[in-house]
């Protein structure tokens, strides 16, 4: 299985997938995520490095705290999983690339 693995090049490929995780990192951070909730009452925009930038909150749900923050809490998440499926989105289309077994 691993005869034609070209040990000579493994340090240059381990480079080489160091420098694409870096920018797969660099490209994730500057992306911008958002998720509503409450049919867009509840909206949370949030960085590729997982920070929350913003919350915009219908005036409507200032007098109904539960409801808030039940709204709030499924936003919250729904971003979180945004970001995720991004960086593994991210990660697939970096390996897709990269064949260990191909000599250069």
């Amino acid at each position: 299985m691993f005869d034609k693995l070209d040990m000579g090049n493994l340090s240059e490929m381990l480079s080489e997938v160091q420098k694409k995780t870096q920018e797969i990192q660099n490209i994730n951070a500057s992306k911008t995520y958002q998720a509503k909730s409450g049919g867009g009452m509840v909206c949370v925009k949030a960085n590729g490095k997982g920070e929350i930038n913003d919350i915009e909150i219908d005036d409507s749900l200032l007098q109904d705290k539960d409801s808030l923050q039940i709204l709030l809490i499924s936003a919250i998440n729904e971003v979180l999983k945004e970001i995720e499926s991004g960086k593994r989105d991210a990660a697939m289309n970096m390996l897709s690339g990269f064949n260990p077994f191909m000599k250069k």
